[in-house]
């Protein structure tokens, strides 16, 4: 069984909420899904035995949150080329942090990313839970052969 891990760096509690539908949507579709916060997160080895990746963090004041900051510089030594990926956030304005995640993602570490990164202000508004779960099962397709 494929394995993915979903880290989230949230302050209020909604990209956790997010990555947990995200988990829903891959565990829908045969995969075994876990979710870590991103202060579980301390070495590179913590990233690795999962075939799937995705990364998450709010976004304030245009950036992603700190923690998630650090994970990127620790994933870059994590050996993660080819593996499947995906970067999702929740936000109140902008936004931004998803996309930066995605385009480190698929640039620097070299990941199969999917399609587009999730953007969500609330799991609970216009369709979220079901964006999140569909993302999960997409990043799914991406996995199976």
């Amino acid at each position: 069984m494929a394995k993915a891990l979903i880290v989230c760096a949230t302050r209020t509690g909604e990209t956790q909420r997010i990555g947990e539908l995200i988990a829903e949507g891959l565990r829908f579709s045969g995969i075994d899904a876990t979710v870590k916060n991103v202060k579980d997160i301390s070495k590179e080895t913590d990233l690795q035995g999962y075939d799937a990746v995705i990364l998450g963090s709010a976004t304030y004041h245009g950036e992603m949150m700190p923690g998630m900051k650090t994970l990127l510089f620790l994933a870059e030594k994590a050996n993660l080329e080819a593996k499947v990926g995906g970067a999702f956030g929740a936000f109140g304005w902008s936004g931004e942090a998803p996309d930066r995640i995605f385009d480190t993602m698929k640039n620097i570490f070299k990941m199969a990313m999917t399609s587009d990164p999730l953007r969500l202000k609330s799991t609970s508004l216009g369709g979220g839970l079901e964006m999140a779960q569909d993302y999960g099962r997409e990043i799914a397709k991406k996995l199976k052969p």
